[in-house]
């Protein structure tokens, strides 16, 4: 090809320009909806001349911009090939984005080529043309018919034709005629008016700031009935790429900063204990030091809303989703509503850095959990399951919610008494009852009570019951067994833990003693696993329960105050009949509210207070004990499982944000969002063999873990770009993503989201791999993992669909022009899940069809979101092409194969790895299903 013109993708603009924008509704519609491109147009040539006289050329047109400054070509964009015809009609259109720096006197040089194969390596130079944008504006019907001129500049080679395209507009033209795939058949080429625009913001899905460096594409593909449908692909990044990661990495380091401050805050323990404390705090120590240093590497990064696929296993990136865009189809049709598509594209959240010799999460934290115990026994302390550790990191939670919570309600309610109003009154107390019963709820947990004992044991000088009484028993009987009751342990009971080890009057159990023992004969003795906690005679069992029963003491105390308050404020000229709980309500002035309620509010406070430091001391050492016996797998498997669910995490905030912005002018869709939450579908194409088995283990724990998440719609402070970046607030058991939209947006929701209620996402997966080494899982190896992926999610998603159903009517989900049921397309999933098929890609079709349907989210991965993702893709958006908008049969394949040659995914490609090739093989791609095979000439052995 000409010398000066070379692939250099599309201009990459900082969207942050868009910050200058008017006051007002217009202020909103700058910063949410997308600005249209300045001009796009087809092309198409006439009587093209071959080098060979006796056939016909396979053309080509590389389209390249003049930079007026440098005078020299950049290259722009390039059309798919058009084999064997001389007068070839391109699919593939040529877009000037808003973002791109044209005007009118902007200069376009077409150069049409005659490729010899599909590689495009070998061209003959057919002609070229020159002409401005402006030409183009001003011409008639805004086409062009430009004289080809050959190399030497004075023959002519045949002619190529520019015609303007208007998204959402379709204009009539004259009858041209194109070859399709089917010989001697013609097509009309017909461009009809419509008689709706889609060019105005309120048509216009949103949206917003945290999107940029969009690169786009446009077709034009031939519809069943002759007519013509425009398509427009675009691919961006997304900043929240970095800023997820990031806010998460100091909600990590503040977590884990706090949880050595609750074990500094455990007191006095015993040497065995506070050697294990200070062991875990070092562990503790080391991970905060190294997230914030991997925190500070990624603020040096300016500029990047990205991590290209071959930094996958960087460990200053490996917090980073790899490769994260997001994709917009838009289609228009004569006489049809525009409609959108959008799919978020992702590498397989997974610990690169870390490598998978050892399996992934999945594996490794089932391996963890069965050997606990004898970690436990490593350090001799007792084993809690998962859910007894989950159970009190959530009374940790709850508290620390509850307790500020409840101290505002007492003062709203001393506020109302102040003001003496009955209303605000009984409002203040109704909120301090409920959240009050709630935190003693919370409190009659076994868990806290037995975690209390095992504190009590813990601590400096206490000697276990066993051991004065084997004293005891030496002194008068010699060798003799303990009774059952004197080794009962006090949370023996609980599920979870382990059975108490028989102890004999040869062996001393005291947790505060390490090392070994001494008996009544002077010889060493090693300390037996202390995994029951041994019961104390000076120890009050029932102190708990009367500290958390004086909380309710205290609140119905206050009840009783407001109802005689508003007795006799009801009543005032009856006699007050004398309360049964007056012996604890002091006297006062009637007609000063607050003073009779200030003691009674304040005793509550201090009991609430007082509970609140017994139930979170003994909580700390609960998870003392699990991080203990988690040395150090356990602190390993954290990290690995941080990175994992933070590249979920920013992909799912991504997601969300996209169809939020889309979304925004569907009542029927936000009415779904609050009553019930969104589906947020992920597609894998992993395989399950070697290294991606351990990659797909990491990504099913990762993405099961996004169940955590809450959604929070939020006021924005302005409309300035940097107060519309999601936040992150929360721990690891539970965050919340808060979305801010700007006052006008934020006003148009339902009050229910105003009003801040958190919104539910429910994550599924579904895996399908397809490529050789999946092949080989399949008839030598194990495809369990994927199996039970499949079905697992199924079922969510069933589930998922029953409860939708039965809480908002159908008509608030899409209409497609497909007519399937949705209950149609549960069972055919179903029954695809279950069939024992090689490679049964249906799994992910309908899957992604069913999401679709629920006003879902979807997702689609591999290992770098750049080859197998792109082959998805691609196929889906021409299978919604066909099934949507009548694609022509004819054109299916030509279709796709404009995608995967030109479309924004081999941009994407370009991005990652600097090369225009996908990383396949021919032998490969034998073993991969034939529709997710790309084109002839645009794959090759590359580094990816």
């Amino acid at each position: 090809m000409e010398d000066g013109t070379q692939h250099l993708g599309h201009c990459m603009v900082d969207m942050k320009e868009l910050s200058a924008s008017p006051e007002g509704l217009s202020a909103a519609g700058v910063i949410l909806t997308p600005k249209l491109p300045q001009v796009e147009f087809s092309l198409a040539c006439n009587d093209l001349v071959a080098s060979g006289r006796d056939r016909k050329p396979n053309a080509l047109v590389q389209v390249a911009v003049i930079d007026p400054h440098k005078q020299h070509l950049v290259s722009h964009a390039c059309t798919e090939i058009v084999e064997a015809n001389k007068d070839p009609l391109f699919l593939t259109g040529v877009t000037f984005p808003s973002e791109y720096p044209a005007s009118p006197e902007t200069l376009v040089k077409l150069s049409v080529y005659d490729a010899k194969d599909k590689t495009q390596e070998s061209s003959s130079f057919l002609g070229s043309a020159t002409f401005s944008v402006g030409d183009l504006l001003r011409a008639k019907d805004e086409r062009l018919t430009l004289s080809l001129r050959s190399s030497d500049g004075v023959c002519t080679a045949g002619t190529v034709v520019v015609s303007r395209l208007k998204m959402g507009e379709m204009e009539e033209v004259d009858v041209d005629q194109i070859t399709t795939d089917i010989p001697s058949q013609k097509c009309p080429l017909v461009y009809e008016s419509a008689h709706h625009s889609c060019t105005d913001r309120e048509n216009n899905p949103l949206t917003g700031p945290v999107f940029k460096n969009p690169v786009c594409k446009v077709y034009r593909f031939q519809t069943v009935d002759s007519k013509w449908m425009l398509v427009r692909e675009q691919m961006e990044e997304c900043t929240l790429s970095f800023s997820i990661p990031k806010q998460l990495l100091a909600l990590y380091i503040q977590e884990d900063m706090s949880r050595v401050q609750d074990l500094k805050e455990l007191g006095d323990l015993s040497p065995h204990w506070d050697n294990l404390r200070k062991e875990v705090m070092t562990r503790y120590a080391g991970i905060i030091s190294s997230y914030q240093e991997t925190l500070a590497e990624m603020d040096k990064i300016n500029g990047c809303s990205f991590k290209p696929s071959c930094c996958k296993a960087q460990k200053s990136l490996e917090f980073i989703p790899i490769n994260l865009h997001t994709q917009r189809m838009r289609v228009t049709c004569p006489k049809k509503t525009d409609a959108f598509y959008d799919i978020v594209t992702v590498g397989a959240p997974a610990a690169h850095f870390q490598g998978f010799k050892g399996g992934g999460l999945q594996r490794l934290l089932s391996r963890y959990e069965a050997e606990k115990k004898s970690f436990s026994t490593a350090y001799q302390c007792i084993y809690y399951s998962p859910e007894h550790t989950a159970k009190a990191q959530e009374v940790l939670n709850i508290m620390s919610l509850l307790q500020p919570l409840i101290t505002r309600l007492v003062d709203q309610l001393l506020q109302a008494a102040h003001e003496h109003s009955s209303p605000g009154l009984r409002d203040a107390l109704k909120h301090l009852s409920d959240k009050t019963e709630q935190f003693v709820h919370t409190l009659k947990d076994e868990l806290v009570k037995s975690a209390l004992l095992a504190l009590h044991a813990a601590q400096p000088g206490y000697v276990s019951k066993n051991q004065k009484s084997t004293r005891a028993q030496s002194q008068h009987q010699g060798h003799t067994n303990q009774t059952n009751d004197q080794n009962q342990n006090p949370i023996q009971g609980l599920p979870g833990h382990s059975p108490p080890t028989s102890v004999t009057e040869t062996t001393v159990v005291c947790n505060n003693v390490e090392g070994t023992q001494t008996t009544a004969g002077g010889e060493p003795l090693s300390l037996k696993h202390q995994d029951t906690i041994p019961h104390h005679k000076e120890y009050d069992e029932e102190e708990w329960d009367r500290l958390w029963a004086n909380v309710a003491k205290c609140l119905n105390c206050v009840i009783a105050m407001v109802d005689k308050l508003q007795e006799e404020d009801n009543t005032k000229q009856d006699p007050v009949p004398e309360h049964q709980l007056a012996d604890v309500i002091t006297s006062h002035n009637p007609g000063d509210w607050r003073e009779q309620l200030c003691p009674l509010v304040t005793r509550l406070k201090d009991c609430v207070m007082e509970v609140v430091e017994k139930a979170k001391r003994a909580m700390t050492f609960v998870l003392l004990q699990e991080a203990a016996c988690s040395i150090p797998q356990g602190f390993l498997l954290q990290q690995r499982r941080d990175i994992v669910f933070s590249q979920a995490l920013a992909a799912l905030a991504c997601g969300f944000v996209m169809r939020l912005y889309a979304g925004m002018q569907d009542k029927g869709f936000l009415r779904q969002l609050h009553l019930v939450g969104l589906v947020a579908q992920f597609e894998s194409l992993l395989s399950t063999y070697s290294e991606e088995f351990g990659m797909l283990e990491d990504m099913e724990v990762g993405i099961s873990d996004l169940q955590r998440v809450m959604f929070k719609i939020t006021e924005a402070k302005s409309d300035d770009l940097s107060d519309l970046q999601p936040l992150v607030c929360g721990r690891r058991d539970h965050f919340t993503v808060e979305v801010p939209l700007p006052k006008l947006v934020f006003h148009t929701l339902p009050e229910e989201i105003k009003e801040g209620k958190l919104l539910r996402v429910f994550p599924v997966l579904f895996n399908v791999g397809i490529n050789e080494q999946q092949t080989i899982a399949e008839r030598f190896g194990d495809i369990s993992l994927q199996e039970r992926i499949n079905q697992k999610n199924f079922e969510t998603l069933e589930a998922y669909y029953k409860s939708l159903s039965e809480k908002v009517p159908l008509e608030c989900l899409p209409c497609f022009q497909t007519q399937t049921d949705i209950k149609e397309l549960l069972e055919t999933l179903g029954q695809n899940v279950v069939a024992k098929k090689k490679k049964n890609v249906e799994i992910l079709w309908t899957a992604g069809t069913i999401c679709r349907r629920l006003n879902g989210i979807r997702f689609t991965s591999c290992k770098s979101a750049k080859d197998r993702t792109s082959m998805s893709v691609t196929l889906e958006q021409c299978a919604l092409l066909r099934d949507e908008h009548q694609l022509s049969k004819d054109f299916f394949v030509r279709a796709l194969d404009c995608m995967r040659r030109e479309g924004c995914r081999i941009e994407n490609v370009q991005k990652n790895i600097k090369c225009r090739k996908y990383a396949f093989n021919m032998l490969q791609l034998m073993a991969f299903p034939k529709c997710y095979r790309p084109p002839e000439g645009t794959y090759g052995k590359v580094d990816s």
